[in-house]
């Protein structure tokens, strides 16, 4: 261990082997660090987060305090949960859960860009890039794979799909289905194609998920008809993961696609 001589921390914490704490850093009671860590200067780490191995915390982050929810009571134990290898840049916000006994989790590999926020009980996957200043509300789903885009902000009690992404400064308060491109206001532009190629999925399940883009999006059919019309039809896992997450969205919803001159669904 590293731990700079004016960093504090708490006796209780448990600090792995090979974990640098930088100046002036303040790690809470309870907090558990996993090895190869390096926690920069002026982060604070407040009681009962656990963050797990090769983790680089940036300056000024703070990690685990209170959600701003007027119905949290101090007296409520609540938790953050870090996954491993995950880059947290400087200044980001990571709230603990709201309700007794509950956690913000964030899975591996992730990347959280300057300022960004994440409000309790959000839960993030695994290798998901969350761009400058992004604002995410309490109990925000992102799944693995998705980017958020610079500034966006994410209403409470939402999911984003799996290798979703979204353009800059937009806003969403309705469920995103994985693999599309979000914009603007609660919209949806087309597939992310680029995204897609690259994450490796074949020309068939791109071809299927098309389909089933094309399907929800364009037939003209409302989501219960669409839903049912694809359980007569054949498709593979990808396909099928993108149509129920369109049938098992929240109440609010799922993001509606908008056409014009940008819109492209070609894979």
């Amino acid at each position: 261990m590293k731990i700079h001589p004016t960093a504090i921390v708490d006796p209780t914490a448990k600090i792995s082997a090979g974990v640098a704490i930088g100046p002036y850093a303040v790690i809470g009671a309870r907090v558990v660090i996993g090895e190869r860590s390096t926690i920069e200067s002026h982060v604070v780490i407040d009681p009962d987060v656990t963050i797990g191995s090769g983790n680089v915390i940036g300056p000024g982050a703070i990690i685990g305090t209170a959600p701003q929810d007027l119905s949290f009571s101090s007296e409520r134990k609540t938790y953050v949960a870090i996954g491993n290898e995950n880059v947290i840049r400087e200044h980001c916000t990571i709230h603990r859960g709201s309700a007794e006994g509950s956690v913000t989790k964030i899975g591996g590999k992730n990347l959280l860009m300057a300022g960004a926020h994440i409000g309790h009980n959000c839960e993030i996957g695994n290798n998901v890039i969350i761009a400058n200043n992004c604002l995410l509300g309490g109990h925000v789903s992102v799944d693995d794979g998705a980017f958020l885009g610079g500034a966006c902000v994410f209403h409470q009690h939402m999911c984003v799909g799996r290798f979703a992404i979204t353009q800059g400064a937009s806003a969403f308060g309705k469920d995103i289905p994985p693999f599309v491109i979000a914009a603007e206001r609660n919209y949806v532009f087309g597939l992310n194609v680029v995204g897609l190629r690259r994450a490796g999925f074949s020309a068939k399940d791109r071809d299927q998920i098309k389909a089933a883009f094309k399907l929800i999006y364009t037939t003209g059919l409302n989501i219960a008809q669409a839903v049912k019309k694809a359980d007569t039809m054949k498709f593979g896992p990808a396909a099928r993961e993108f149509l129920d997450f369109v049938a098992n969205a929240k109440k609010r919803g799922i993001c509606p696609l908008k056409r014009g001159a940008d819109t492209d669904l070609a894979i």
